[in-house]
Protein backbone atom coordinates (compact mmCIF):
# COMPACT_ATOMS: atom_id res chain seq x y z
CA UNK A 1 0.00 0.00 0.00
CA UNK A 2 1.71 3.55 -1.18
CA UNK A 3 -0.50 6.70 -0.10
CA UNK A 4 1.25 9.90 -0.94
CA UNK A 5 -0.60 13.71 -0.14
CA UNK A 6 0.07 16.93 -2.18
CA UNK A 7 -1.29 19.81 -1.75
CA UNK A 8 -0.54 21.30 1.50
CA UNK A 9 0.92 25.00 1.74
CA UNK A 10 0.73 28.10 3.70
CA UNK A 11 -2.64 30.01 3.30
CA UNK A 12 -3.98 32.79 4.94
CA UNK A 13 -7.34 32.67 7.00
CA UNK A 14 -10.26 32.19 4.67
CA UNK A 15 -8.31 30.53 1.91
CA UNK A 16 -8.24 27.64 -0.04
CA UNK A 17 -6.83 24.32 -0.38
CA UNK A 18 -7.24 21.23 -2.28
CA UNK A 19 -5.15 18.35 -1.11
CA UNK A 20 -4.49 15.26 -3.55
CA UNK A 21 -3.93 11.75 -2.49
CA UNK A 22 -2.58 9.32 -4.97
CA UNK A 23 -3.20 5.99 -4.08
CA UNK A 24 -1.57 2.30 -5.59
CA UNK A 25 -0.28 -1.02 -4.54
CA UNK A 26 -3.83 -2.40 -3.67
CA UNK A 27 -7.63 -2.54 -5.37
CA UNK A 28 -8.39 0.85 -4.79
CA UNK A 29 -12.25 0.85 -5.09
CA UNK A 30 -12.69 -1.76 -2.71
CA UNK A 31 -11.62 0.65 0.05
CA UNK A 32 -13.37 3.50 1.89
CA UNK A 33 -10.75 6.75 1.91
CA UNK A 34 -10.50 8.77 4.79
CA UNK A 35 -8.45 11.91 5.32
CA UNK A 36 -7.05 12.48 9.06
CA UNK A 37 -5.16 15.23 10.39
CA UNK A 38 -2.58 15.94 12.90
CA UNK A 39 -1.78 19.26 14.68
CA UNK A 40 0.94 20.25 16.55
CA UNK A 41 0.85 18.77 19.87
CA UNK A 42 -2.19 17.18 18.96
CA UNK A 43 -3.92 13.41 18.51
CA UNK A 44 -4.69 12.39 15.03
CA UNK A 45 -8.32 13.93 14.00
CA UNK A 46 -10.63 12.43 11.62
CA UNK A 47 -11.78 14.68 8.97
CA UNK A 48 -13.59 12.90 6.19
CA UNK A 49 -14.38 9.03 4.75
CA UNK A 50 -15.85 8.58 1.37
CA UNK A 51 -17.32 5.50 0.52
CA UNK A 52 -15.70 3.00 -2.24
CA UNK A 53 -18.52 4.28 -4.78
CA UNK A 54 -17.34 7.84 -3.73
CA UNK A 55 -21.82 8.82 -3.26
CA UNK A 56 -21.39 8.54 0.31
CA UNK A 57 -19.39 11.11 2.34
CA UNK A 58 -19.25 11.49 5.91
CA UNK A 59 -17.90 14.59 8.27
CA UNK A 60 -17.68 15.18 11.69
CA UNK A 61 -20.41 18.02 12.12
CA UNK A 62 -17.86 20.54 13.00
CA UNK A 63 -16.48 20.63 9.90
CA UNK A 64 -19.36 19.92 7.63
CA UNK A 65 -19.74 22.65 4.84
CA UNK A 66 -15.95 24.04 5.26
CA UNK A 67 -14.25 20.29 3.64
CA UNK A 68 -15.32 18.27 0.78
CA UNK A 69 -14.18 14.35 0.05
CA UNK A 70 -13.76 12.96 -3.87
CA UNK A 71 -12.53 10.50 -5.44
CA UNK A 72 -11.85 9.44 -8.76
CA UNK A 73 -11.37 5.86 -9.14
CA UNK A 74 -10.24 5.61 -12.75
CA UNK A 75 -7.11 7.80 -11.41
CA UNK A 76 -6.49 6.19 -8.09
CA UNK A 77 -7.01 9.60 -6.33
CA UNK A 78 -8.71 11.23 -3.25
CA UNK A 79 -8.96 14.69 -2.85
CA UNK A 80 -10.00 16.82 -0.07
CA UNK A 81 -11.37 20.50 -0.81
CA UNK A 82 -10.73 22.78 2.19
CA UNK A 83 -12.66 26.05 1.92
CA UNK A 84 -12.54 28.97 4.66
CA UNK A 85 -9.70 28.00 6.09
CA UNK A 86 -8.91 29.09 10.06
CA UNK A 87 -5.52 28.96 12.02
CA UNK A 88 -6.91 25.65 13.82
CA UNK A 89 -6.88 23.62 10.36
CA UNK A 90 -2.98 23.73 10.77
CA UNK A 91 -1.69 20.31 10.52
CA UNK A 92 -0.64 17.60 8.34
CA UNK A 93 -3.12 16.13 6.56
CA UNK A 94 -2.89 12.21 5.69
CA UNK A 95 -4.98 10.19 3.61
CA UNK A 96 -5.70 6.44 4.48
CA UNK A 97 -7.57 3.38 3.50
CA UNK A 98 -9.92 1.24 5.26
CA UNK A 99 -11.74 2.02 8.14
CA UNK A 100 -11.77 5.87 9.58
CA UNK A 101 -9.65 4.99 12.78
CA UNK A 102 -6.56 3.43 10.21
CA UNK A 103 -3.29 5.10 11.37
CA UNK A 104 -1.32 6.84 8.38
CA UNK A 105 1.34 5.20 7.24
CA UNK A 106 2.40 8.04 5.41
CA UNK A 107 4.26 11.41 5.19
CA UNK A 108 1.51 13.84 4.78
CA UNK A 109 0.86 17.19 3.58
CA UNK A 110 1.93 20.37 5.70
CA UNK A 111 -0.97 22.93 6.00
CA UNK A 112 -0.37 25.62 7.73
CA UNK A 113 -2.88 28.57 7.85
CA UNK A 114 -1.24 31.87 8.81
CA UNK A 115 -1.88 35.43 8.23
Amino acid sequence: VQLVESGGGLVQPGGSLRLSCTASGFTFNNYAMNWVRQAPGQGLEWISTISRDGLRPYYPESLKGRFTISRDNAKNMVYLQMNNLSLEDTAVYYCTNGPAETRPRSQGTQVTVRS
